[in-house]
């Protein structure tokens, strides 16, 4: 673990960028990016469209270590190069942001009010990899729809569960627990969520370092006492859904939360945009959600 980029996560002042839309959601932000599906002939050429979208985002100027602190990426960003380094390893060495890599492969169909991950066959060596390509961190999403306790346990077990497997390969797992924000008894969903994560974090070994993703709180500074656990490195919020604007607004509500947007973050640029348009918006919303964070 490197700890310039620990300490850097754990005390720096900013948010955290996800850049990791995948497999099934890639077409989705492409078209919200003003690509149409008719652009790219197969897999490959979409992904190499998606590439070239991140990597214009990471390029910018507006992509800024003073703002951001660190990048989820998706597997096959890790693999791919911006001017011939690594993704990860321009992140660090050109923009001095700490990578991290998106671990899931989905989510499994609903049951007990919740989605559960789906497997994933080979993390050991995909982690292997991910330590090989400097990467520091992973992240791997749930989703709880309904206040139920029996799902919102087994979906906090599986998250730590896993996450331990990733901290023994030396790499920081960011636990990404979703409460949808449109449920209807999202606050209850919350209570619960809390214990479970609070009995999970008294069960770790001494030296296991987490991060907790989590959906921004009905009740404002709900998770403050969870950011004192010693295994806690930060807690990020996500989205979810909500405008940039709502979420900022939501977001700054919360002492010590910081963003880790993914659709608010690239709400608004398009392929057809100039540079200048594109860094200019860019920019805007980075300053925008940086604000929000530092509250």
């Amino acid at each position: 673990m490197n700890t310039t980029q620990l300490n850097r996560i754990r005390t720096g002042k900013g948010f955290i960028a996800a850049l990791d839309q995948s497999g099934g959601s890639t077409p989705n932000a492409l078209l919200q990016y003003g690509v149409k599906e008719d652009s790219y002939a197969n897999e490959e050429e979409m992904y190499q469209v998606v590439h070239e979208m991140r990597t214009r985002i990471i390029k910018s100027p507006a992509f800024d270590s003073q703002y951001i602190l660190g990048a989820i990426l998706f597997e096959n960003t890790m693999d791919r190069s911006i001017d011939g380094q690594h993704t990860a390893d321009y992140l660090w060495e050109k923009k001095g942001i700490v990578p991290f890599l998106k671990v899931d492969k989905g989510l499994a169909d609903l049951e007990d009010g919740v989605q559960l991950m789906k497997p994933i066959p080979g993390l050991n060596d995909l982690l292997k990899r991910a330590a090989e390509r400097n990467i520091f961190g992973t992240k791997m999403r749930s989703v709880i729809k309904e206040a139920n306790p029996a799902g919102i346990k087994k979906v906090v077990e599986q998250q730590f569960a896993i996450g331990k497997q990733i901290a023994e390969m030396g790499l920081v797992p960011i636990i990404e627990p979703e409460v949808d924000i449109n449920s209807a008894d999202k606050e209850a969903s919350e209570k619960l969520l809390k214990d479970e994560i609070s009995a999970q974090l008294s069960a770790l070994g001494e030296d296991v370092k987490v991060m907790l993703k989590l959906s921004i709180p009905t009740e404002s500074n709900f998770y403050s006492d969870l950011m004192e656990d010693p295994h806690v490195v930060r807690i990020v919020a996500l989205s979810g859904g909500y405008t940039q604007a709502e979420a900022n607004e939501k977001l700054a509500h919360n002492h010590g939360l910081i963003a880790s947007f993914s659709r608010a973050l690239s709400q608004g640029l398009i392929a057809a945009q100039t540079d200048e348009e594109f860094n200019t918006l860019l920019s805007k919303s980075v300053q925008d959600i940086y604000e929000a964070s530092i509250t």
